[in-house]
């Protein structure tokens, strides 16, 4: 993941293609405009500093902000997470989702949807992450770093995304800073919710089964240089490149 960036080769676009809009003729291909948008999330650069050989930065802009705010790229990462597990010999939704969050430091210019992460000693932004147990994520949500997880977590029931990841959920595994909140919401849509934490009095670091895989995952993000720090104005858009991360990362894979 940390190799020489490399456009989308012509099976990649083939499986994405069917979930964009590119039936009608356009000037800008849309094929390059998500490889500049592989490229900005591999990368970390500026809006600015998109390199010639993409289209210009603000179409790139517009075309991310439009699939972001009607969701495009939420449905594009579900079909890629679907398609995927249909590939390893599993059901298609999963039945069994994983949740943790990870806190990052926010671009000392943005002031919104700020705050201090006491336990990590972080002023900035948390994500909310949901995967399944083998690590996609099929959901995000992002909030100041100062509120408590269960109730971060709780932006996770979006009615409007909800339906990529609920059919046939049955259980939450997460850990006891999710009691509250998110815990009640879950179990009021009949979902059961379970902790499992570390052992006893144990200390340091210690491998949790299950749970261990969506850490993977977040530990992953540090290869995607644009989710190292949030630059992001908008929570709405910090999300979105959390999902486009996953988008390229299942793309190798199909």
């Amino acid at each position: 993941m940390t190799g020489k960036y490399q456009r989308m080769t012509d099976p990649q676009w083939e499986v994405i293609a069917k979930y964009l809009p590119v039936q009608r003729k356009r000037e800008i291909n849309l094929r390059d405009v998500m490889d500049a948008i592989r490229f900005i999330v591999c990368t970390g650069i500026q809006w600015r500093n998109l390199p010639e050989y993409f289209p210009k930065w603000n179409a790139v802009y517009y075309y991310f902000q439009k699939w972001t705010a009607d969701q495009t790229l939420f449905r594009l990462n579900a079909a890629l997470n679907e398609l995927d597990r249909i590939n390893q010999g599993k059901e298609a939704k999963p039945s069994l989702l994983l949740v943790d969050s990870q806190s990052v430091k926010l671009a000392p210019m943005i002031g919104t949807d700020r705050g201090f992460d006491a336990h990590k000693k972080i002023n900035g932004r948390k994500r909310q992450l949901l995967t399944d147990s083998e690590g996609r994520i099929w959901d995000a949500c992002a909030h100041a770093a100062n509120l408590y997880d269960a109730d971060g977590a709780s932006l996770l029931f979006d009615e409007s995304r909800m339906e990529l990841w609920w059919p046939r959920l049955q259980k939450f595994l997460t850990d006891q800073h999710y009691q509250g909140t998110f815990s009640v919401m879950a179990t009021d849509l009949g979902i059961h919710f379970e902790i499992r934490g570390k052992i006893g009095d144990a200390k340091g670091f210690e491998v949790i089964p299950i749970r261990w895989v969506i850490e993977r995952t977040i530990s992953w993000s540090n290869f995607c240089r644009r989710l190292v720090k949030d630059y992001e104005r908008t929570i709405q858009n910090s999300v979105s490149w959390t999902i486009c991360s996953n988008i390229y990362r299942i793309l190798r894979r199909v």
